[in-house]
């Protein structure tokens, strides 16, 4: 099995055999496609460290051929994004049975601003700049959200689709359906997205939203909350059974408004409630002791919000800068 390795010189190799370990030539191209195959993996799976993961795995196939296979290939790049999205789907099926045994509600993993990106892993170096996700509106809260709620299979072919542009007939490969019918679950996981986006609002306006809703939490201000709050709105936390929160999701801005008042009693004290970006929308953080404990997100529609979710399973939080 061929595997990369590292010269003395630091150079990558490849071993094909016993004593055949010679530097790739192909090694600078192919580590460009990785910034890429992140974006994709992170957008299928939900999870950054998931994506590296999948990743990982992807170029462990590559370097498992031979180098007469992998010349062979016309293209690496497009190999390695099949590859990619072959792995994903697999994870995805495998995840659907993990998460009946996951402790309350499960969220996608909330990333931060580059500003403030860490190593993801403990103990890890600061991650490598290739290896950011692009934030924009297919890495938002609300749409990864909507993306779990899909099959696997749904799920792969809109993101290689509409979000990565491949044509239905590479996306048949990846998912092993025919072209028709890839574009059948495109068109079907793309009619869920459209149900469930709220009208756009300005980056403005929800940053303006989320500050007025910080001040009226940290004043305990109840009908202030209501205000601000969508009547039908709801709140879902995530903290995998290795935090203390909320298991069971909270439907009402009455109800949801109470609940964040009766935290702010308990539990803001000693603590700083931070506007931060989460997934490229304004959101909040609450820091203790230096450290990031909990990321909210939110999604606003019109002058309130309609959602909250609400990270604190440490293992999503890893990509948080302190202080």
């Amino acid at each position: 099995m061929a595997e990369p390795t590292e010269g003395a010189a630091g150079t990558m190799t490849t071993r094909h055999g016993p004593g055949e370990d010679r530097p790739d030539p192909n090694l600078d191209a192919l580590m460009r496609e990785r910034r890429q195959l992140i974006n994709l993996a992170y957008r299928l799976l939900g999870s950054l460290s998931e994506a590296e993961d999948a990743v990982q795995e992807t170029y462990a196939r590559w370097y498992a051929m031979s180098r007469r296979q992998q010349d062979a290939i016309e293209s690496p790049g497009a190999w390695l994004t099949t590859v990619a999205g072959r792995v994903c789907l697999n994870m995805l099926g495998s995840a659907r049975a993990r998460r009946e045994t996951y402790v309350g509600e499960w969220l996608p993993e909330p990333l931060p601003e580059r500003a403030e990106w860490i190593g993801g892993r403990p103990g890890g170096a600061a991650a490598d700049p290739a290896d950011r996700v692009t934030l924009d509106e297919s890495v938002g809260m609300a749409f990864l959200v909507v993306l779990d709620s899909m099959t696997p299979a749904e799920r792969v072919a809109f993101i290689l689709h509409d979000v990565f542009r491949l044509p239905f007939a590479e996306v048949a490969e990846i998912v092993g359906r025919t072209p028709a019918a890839c574009r059948q679950l495109a068109s079907s996981a793309r009619r869920r997205v459209r149900e469930s986006r709220s009208p756009a609002v300005p980056a403005a306006r929800q940053l303006g939203i989320v500050r007025e809703f910080k001040r009226a939490w940290e004043a305990k201000d109840i009908d202030a909350l209501i205000g601000l709050l969508d009547p039908d709105a709801k709140a879902v936390a995530d903290g995998g059974g290795l935090a203390t929160t909320f298991l069971e999701p909270i439907d009402g801005g009455e109800q949801i408004a109470r609940a964040w008042v009766e935290l702010a009693r308990h539990r803001l004290g000693g603590v700083a409630l931070l506007e931060r970006t989460v997934n490229g929308q304004p959101g909040l953080v609450v820091q203790q002791d230096g450290a990031i404990v909990t990321v909210f997100a939110f999604d606003v529609a019109g002058d309130r919000i309609k959602h909250i979710w609400v990270i604190r399973n440490p293992e999503k939080l890893r990509r948080w800068a302190r202080g």
